[in-house]
């Protein structure tokens, strides 16, 4: 009995032994090991560790499902396959044309990964050395504008006798002793115009005795409703208010970019058009155009959005140099 309980509890130890082995297997399988990092310069100065981006990034004895590319903030993520267990040894290769090929040896693990690479070093170049200095980035950004395009002016009458007892007969004086009238007058601005400080007062009559109930004119709005009570003499009001034109209209900015080594940063709103520079070159004021390619003629820009705005970075061609 001894013997068929022992061989019993070895065989159950077993089969849990390989249900757990067989579980890792799978969910090894349903979820591979993925590689993420950055690449930057190499440079003793973390200022100029800036982003590479269009790296070329490849694991060693095709251990990866696919080849990646880092983006304009250096950023790669890069999957490995399947059969690859946390803790191996992989070899991460980095290409670039502009700078030195870089193996790195490390584990599969869920760490990040930060690879530096090196520029390779560039010929003399016979472009003259052009000096570029007080750069300044413009652009506009659309945004509500008001402009006061007229005024409104017009008088009504209210009609009524007074010391006549109001007997529960509305409408009447504010403390129900006369009789009272109403009266109003609408004004229209017109389509895309708008009342602003609008104001009623009795100018005529005995103004004493009434009562201004006009309550929804001091918001801007197209049409306004002047209301006004009157429990004596007939009275005479007048609606005045000024008339504006609210239209999205570009509004221009300026802001200035820092500057580290050879490449200057800066930071826009996501609603930023219109982006140009305006640079100092050899003595000359210049404005640039960037446009949606990012295109110029002394370097090479790229952008990247970090959800409140976008980010750009511009590194000098050969031949120029930030005065």
């Amino acid at each position: 009995m001894q013997k068929k309980a022992r061989l019993s509890l070895w065989i159950v130890l077993s089969l849990v032994c390989a249900a757990g082995i067989a579980y890792l297997i799978v969910h090894r399988l349903r979820h591979p090991i993925t590689i993420s990092g950055a690449v930057t310069i190499e440079d003793t100065d973390a200022h100029k560790e800036l982003p590479i981006a269009d790296v070329d990034i490849t694991v060693a004895n095709g251990a990866a499902e696919a080849p990646a590319k880092s983006d304009a903030s250096g950023f790669f993520n890069i999957k490995l396959k399947k059969w690859i267990r946390k803790g191996r040894p992989i070899i991460l290769k980095f290409r670039h044309p502009n700078y030195q090929p870089l193996d790195l040896s490390e584990v599969a693990d869920g760490k990040l990964y930060v690879a530096r690479l090196v520029p390779i070093a560039k010929k003399p170049e016979t472009i003259p050395n052009v000096a570029i200095g007080n750069v300044r980035v413009r652009y506009s950004i659309k945004a509500p504008r008001s402009m006061n395009v007229g005024s409104a002016v017009k008088a009504f009458e209210i009609k009524n006798t007074g010391n006549v007892a109001c007997n529960h007969q509305v409408p009447c004086s504010p403390d129900g002793r006369w009789k009272a009238a109403l009266g109003a007058v609408t004004l229209d601005a017109g389509t895309g115009n708008e009342f602003i400080n609008a104001r009623v007062s009795c100018i005529a009559g005995p103004c004493p005795f009434t009562r201004i109930e006009s309550d929804d004119i001091s918001s801007p709005s197209q049409k306004i409703t002047a209301k006004a009570r009157n429990w004596s003499d007939t009275a005479t009001f007048l609606v005045e208010a000024e008339v504006i034109h609210v239209m999205q209209s570009a509004i221009d900015h300026q802001s200035y970019p820092v500057i580290f080594g050879s490449a200057l940063n800066f930071t826009l709103p996501r609603n930023a058009e219109g982006v140009s520079f305006e640079a100092d070159i050899n003595g000359d004021t210049i404005i640039y155009p960037l446009g949606p390619t990012l295109l110029l003629s002394w370097a090479n820009c790229n952008a990247r959005s970090n959800g409140d705005g976008t980010i750009y970075r511009c590194e000098l061609k050969p031949g120029y140099r930030f005065q």
